[in-house]
């Protein structure tokens, strides 16, 4: 194994020991580069370009010295050894007849396997390469290019015998034994004698398949819940040796084989052996440890060879490099009582308050663990009750916001390790705040190096190309009707609630996933076996993936933003609705309905508020239909739209007053809610991946800073009477928590209403979007309450209003109102939204 400097480790490297490499064929830096970064995915092997292979030498041929190079870590070389202090001579070997340096001939390769092994497409290297029983004794043969001589070196008795050149990199040679022993290959690379001549290693070859049935069987069903146990890299002891197994899907590979800085990114020495119909490849190598770098050299059906990262890698190379990285989890979770909690009440039924961010540029810069420092009391201090990762799943461009990925499986090296973020994830839920992660099931980019034509044909995307290409974006759609492909992602969702502790997933665009002809023409898109346009894999594959969250990961939630009326997405799966699906099975769903209308009613300015009333009183026609979350996101600050507080008329006296306003709605609305960093604290500007909020507007030398405070301490207040105030909550999804008083003030651009909790106890909610104080402004209430109180008034003055409250207990008065027999007045503040309960 290469050495690797302090940053290229795991913070928590220290726990692992350096273990010895593989093989060390001469390096090559230009190709390595090119290995890690991904270019030249054509070549036909990483050492050289387009197609072109090392020379290697025949058995008459002989090699020059490869130049010395840095011992892998833990590899044991015989001079180092020689060299030591106090060391003891060892005794002289007993050597089989030969002399130790030549054994009796093998019977030749045939020109068929030598040649599938040296393209890298033998299915079976292992019934070829290793020991084997033969008549007259154990054959011995490996592929080890550059090498200048191979001994074997058994153990009790030992034995050390050098086999023979068979040219190409071929070793070979048959030594008396009855049976294969246990036994190490000692690899010179050198004809001089210098420090690192000569390394000795366990013969990859020589084990069995580090993969069980059971995990082949479902893998083939595609019902393998915890896929990432059986495919990728996984460090483990095996038939008593410490090493790595290598597994990965390739069902159209003509062969696979393993490159890495273990092997200088040729894979020639590592070829892998195909497990049967499934479609997966294996290889043990004794020897690879944590953070040893990877990567898949694929040998097409047309012959070319792609080398390519694991689909199931758990940590990648900070972009723009993209090797896999071999990589376990040391962390140890602080998080019990939180995740024994989680489950006590449905989401449903409960404060649900969420803090949209993301991470890199929340504070440019910060590392997982620098984060956890400061984003659990910030969101703690303002009373959200969790927060929502934007993706972050490895992608290749910093600059966006994570959507299109390339390793699902492993969180993005940017910002750490992934025990890293599991710190952070732990730190979290020791403050008491949720953490929500945004998943990509719908697509992933074209890139080379990654899932595009994996093995040299569609596999994780649709062979029909109508269904495979996204037109909006550029990136390829998932084959849902794939039992393997669906496999990959339901298992996906599965590791990062129970690997992260993740509470909960929101799955983007699900509504592209839904239709065949979502952004797409006439002619551009195929009907389903019905002639409809509804994927029906995609249903399924929704269905299987929420199905499976809710079972194993009690108290987690899926959330689907899904801009469609599709029906029934927040129903059971196993309710079946008119159009003939059982429902989604999603916790709940993105209103985007709500947020659109009501951003285009609040950008008016006031006097034209009239003319779009019903765009603020729409929702609750259909309020009940779904279990909806209230979203202000990251989709509504970029690309011209503007930051929430910039969407809003007037000047920045009315604009910071319209916010205040329109949030105090939101609050008080049915649904839950979320708001996207920036927001809280009223940032003009979009949202911009190279600063991120512009948190110099709360430095108290700046001369506005008030302004920007008051904003963010109204949010501050609206989440902790949200939070205490379960008519604002519990009953969020049925009708009976919620009740009109007046939805028709169109004129005064006033909206009141009531919210219930399950003991019927309410909250009287009011907004007024005009810029006009009104006084004794007449609602009817509920008879059976003394007085009601003022709890909550956006345009007090510690928020940046004018203080316009209503101060004293408003007594009902015997004046029907609004289809009530008694009434209260009060004032309504400009631009304000007043909470008021009774008392």
């Amino acid at each position: 194994m290469t050495p690797r400097t302090p940053s290229d480790r795991s913070s928590d490297s220290s726990s692992q020991p350096e273990l010895p490499t593989a093989s060390l064929p001469v390096p090559a830096p230009a190709a390595e580069a090119a290995a890690r970064t991904g270019a030249g995915a054509g070549a036909g092997t990483s050492a050289g370009k387009k197609g072109k292979k090392p020379a290697r030498r025949k058995a008459s041929q002989t090699a020059p010295a490869p130049a010395a190079s840095p011992a892998p870590a833990g590899a044991t070389t015989a001079s180092a050894a020689a060299k030591k202090p106090g060391a003891r001579t060892a005794p002289r070997p007993r050597v089989e007849p030969g002399g130790g340096r030549r054994v009796r001939a093998a019977r030749p390769l045939g020109d068929g396997d030598r040649e599938r092994l040296l393209s890298g497409s033998h299915h079976d290297p292992h019934g070829l390469l290793g020991a084997h029983p033969v008549s007259n004794g154990v054959v011995f043969r490996t592929l080890r290019p550059y090498a200048r001589a191979v001994t074997v070196v058994t153990e009790g008795p030992e034995v050390r015998a050098t086999l023979n050149d068979d040219g190409d990199g071929f070793f070979s040679g048959v030594l008396p034994l009855r049976a294969v022993p246990s036994y190490t290959l000692r690899i010179r690379y050198s004809d001089a004698t210098q420090e690192l001549d000569e390394l000795e290693v366990r013969d990859p070859y020589g084990f069995l398949p580090a993969l069980g049935d059971v995990d082949l069987h479902l893998i083939g069903e595609g019902r393998h819940e915890e896929l990432w146990k059986a495919l990728g890299a996984r460090v483990m002891t095996h038939q008593g040796v410490a090493g790595t197994r290598f597994t990965v899907w390739a069902p159209n590979a003509r062969g696979v084989r393993i490159a890495g800085d273990f092997n200088y990114w040729d894979g020639t020495s590592l070829p892998m052996r195909s497990l049967g119909s499934t479609g997966v490849w294996e290889l043990f190598v004794p020897g690879v440890g944590e953070g040893a770098l990877y990567k898949f050299d694929i040998t097409r059906p047309d012959g070319s060879h792609t080398l390519r990262a694991d689909p199931m890698a758990r940590r990648a190379e900070v972009p723009p490099a993209t090797a896999s990285i071999v990589t376990e989890s040391h962390h140890v979770w602080h998080d019990e009582e939180w995740l024994a909690h989680r489950a006590d009440r449905p989401v449903h039924e409960a404060p649900f308050s969420v803090y949209e961010v993301h991470l890199p540029s929340w504070r440019p810069g910060l590392t997982y663990r620098q984060l956890a420092s400061q984003l659990p009391a910030y969101v703690k201090d303002l009373g959200f009750t969790h927060v929502e990762l934007m993706p972050i799943a490895e992608h290749p461009f910093g600059g966006s916001w994570g959507y299109q990925v390339t390793g699902f499986y492993a969180p993005t090296s940017r910002m750490g390790t992934p025990d890293d973020f599991r710190y952070l994830v732990d730190s979290l839920h020791r403050a008491g705040i949720g953490v929500l992660v945004d998943w990509v099931p719908a697509h992933f980019p074209k890139d080379e190096w990654a899932l595009a034509q994996f093995d040299g044909r569609p596999l994780y995307e649709h062979s029909d190309p109508q269904r495979a290409e996204h037109p909006d974006w550029g990136t390829l759609e998932f084959d849902y009707g794939r039992k393997e492909v669906r496999n990959f992602l339901v298992s996906n969702a599965v590791y990062w609630c129970e690997e992260f502790h993740v509470d909960g997933l929101r799955v983007d665009a699900v509504a592209s996933m839904l239709y065949l002809d979502y952004s797409r023409e006439e002619g551009q898109w195929t009907p389903n076996e019905h002639g409809g346009r509804e994927n029906p894999d995609a249903v399924a594959f929704l269905q299987e993936m929420n199905a499976t969250v809710y079972r194993r990961c009690p108290g987690a939630v899926t959330i689907a933003e899904e801009s469609t009326a599709w029906n029934g997405v927040t129903r059971a799966t196993h309710h079946v609705g008119p159009d003939g699906f059982g429902g989604l099975g999603f916790g709940l769903k993105w209103n985007m309905g709500w947020m659109h209308d009501s951003l285009d009613y609040v950008s008016k300015e006031p006097v034209h508020r009239k003319y779009h009333h019903g765009e603020m009183t729409f929702s609750m026609v259909y309020a009940y239909s779904e279990n909806y979350v209230l979203p202000i996101s990251h989709d509504e600050v970029v690309h011209g739209k503007r930051a929430l507080v910039s969407k809003m008329p007037g000047d920045w006296w009315q604009q910071r007053a319209n916010e205040r306003a329109y949030l105090g709605f939101m609050w008080a609305h049915p649904g839950k809610q979320l708001l996207f960093m920036g927001q809280e604290f009223a940032q003009g500007a979009e949202w911009s991946e190279g600063h991120g909020p512009d948190w110099w507007l709360l430095d108290p030398s700046y001369e506005a800073e008030a302004d920007h405070r008051g904003v963010r301490d109204l949010v501050r207040d609206l989440n902790a009477v949200y939070g205490a105030t379960p008519a604002l909550w519990q009953r969020d999804t049925v009708p009976e928590g919620f009740a009109w008083v007046d939805g028709d003030a169109g004129e005064d651009n006033v909206f009141a209403f009531l919210r219930f909790d399950a003991d019927g106890s309410p909250l009287l909610a009011v907004s007024h979007f005009s810029p006009v104080v009104r006084h004794q402004y007449r609602l009817g209430v509920p008879e059976e309450f003394a007085a009601w109180t003022e709890v909550l008034n956006t345009d007090a003055a510690r928020y940046g209003g004018g203080d316009v409250l209503n101060a004293d207990p408003l007594k009902p008065e015997a004046v029907a109102a609004h289809g009530r027999p008694v009434s209260v007045q009060l004032t309504l503040p400009p631009l304000a939204t007043v909470w008021l309960r009774p008392v």
